[in-house]
């Protein structure tokens, strides 16, 4: 079995935005204050969409463009889960769950035990999955100063209600990984953070087209493999292959009323790895005084040579016309010329190419 992950990295750029706000200010001198996340390194500010509310724009997005039928969420109390049921639910596959929740008990041959009285007989079992899909904050590549603004509520009677909030223009990188071989595959183990199915999801997905196949990984007290469910390739590789082309429409934040953004990647990179790290984390600084953004070409040719053989396929890039200079341009063309399997394209062109090839490496 493949141990194939998708390793992507985008930047977005966003004018007088206010993407995730943090709650109440408290350095303003409004009462009605919100203030947006924002993070210090070494000193220097920097804004960011913390890694969750990205996840609910891609989440979102998918539902809407895709017409995923999302899992339905279900509250107790103070806790909330999921249906936790990924052989139905793309997105439980793909974002991870966890439940507590009560299952049919089953015997031997699969079927359901009962009692005297003819009822199943039910037993406490937590389910959870680790998400195929993992997702840095989105955060600002420059230093940010933000800027309070003041607005007010108004009509024509009555007094005013002023209230601020903090605005800031920035160009953002975020990093994701998606686990191809996990996706669609599901261990069933008596052990926390293993079992991803209850009995019955899992001779539900049997009957349904899913096959059962070798753990690489885990044995039994025999030394033989355990074994794994997998669903069907094609469900597999749709679900992967939208979660990527969800990017090209993905839209969210905060404030969109009256500081509509745009968070589509305006630069990307897409890469198939065979190892979990993220290599292209520093192919964009700070420039000077930490306050400009700038190509890092040395960097980006660093890492496509020290990889090269983790690198399953080819590379896409992606950039949107008039996001780079021309100077940032012509170094990122002399190092793609460098690699043959290196491909520079427009946003949308290197997400669909991309897809295009995992559909192949996809077992």
């Amino acid at each position: 079995m493949k141990n194939l992950k998708t390793q992507g990295l985008i930047l977005i750029d966003v004018d007088v935005a206010a993407l995730n706000n943090a709650g109440k200010s408290t350095t303003s001198s409004f009462d009605n204050a919100v203030a947006t996340k924002t993070i210090r390194k070494n000193g220097i500010k920097y804004t960011y969409v913390s890694g969750q509310a990205w996840r609910h724009w891609w989440r979102d997005t998918l539902q809407k463009h895709f017409k995923w039928e999302l899992s339905p969420i279900t509250r107790e109390s103070k806790i909330a889960f999921t249906e936790a049921n990924p052989i139905k639910y793309a997105d439980d596959d793909i974002f991870g769950y966890m439940r507590a929740a009560k299952a049919e008990i089953l015997d031997k041959e699969g079927k359901v035990v009962k009692d005297s009285k003819g009822k199943p007989k039910m037993e406490n079992v937590t389910v959870t999955r680790v998400s195929p899909l993992k997702n840095s904050a989105i955060v600002s590549v420059a230093s940010v100063s933000t800027e309070e603004n003041w607005s007010s509520m108004a009509r024509q009677e009555g007094d005013s209600v002023p209230y601020s909030k903090e605005e800031y223009s920035a160009i953002m990188k975020g990093m994701f990984a998606l686990d191809l071989t996990h996706a669609g595959t599901f261990s069933n183990y008596n052990k926390t953070g293993f079992k991803n199915l209850t009995d019955v999801l899992r001779l539900e997905a049997l009957e349904n087209g899913a096959t059962e196949i070798a753990d690489p990984f885990v044995k039994n007290s025999n030394g033989e493999a355990m074994q794994l469910i997998r669903l069907p390739k094609e469900i597999r590789t749709k679900r992967v292959t939208e979660a990527i082309e969800a990017l090209k429409f993905i839209s969210g934040g905060a404030m969109q009323t009256s500081n509509m953004a745009d968070v589509t990647p305006k630069f990307i990179i897409l890469s198939t790895m065979n190892v979990g790290n993220h290599p292209f984390t520093h192919i964009f600084n700070s420039g000077i005084n930490k306050q400009t953004v700038k190509f890092n070409a040395d960097g980006l040719a660093e890492v496509l040579s020290d990889y090269k053989d983790q690198f399953k396929g080819d590379i896409y890039i992606g950039v949107r016309n008039g996001f780079l200079d021309r100077e940032d341009v012509n170094a990122l063309e002399a190092v793609v010329s460098t690699f043959d399997y290196v491909h520079l394209k427009t946003v949308n062109e290197a997400i669909d190419s991309y897809c295009s090839d995992i559909k192949k490496l996809i077992e």
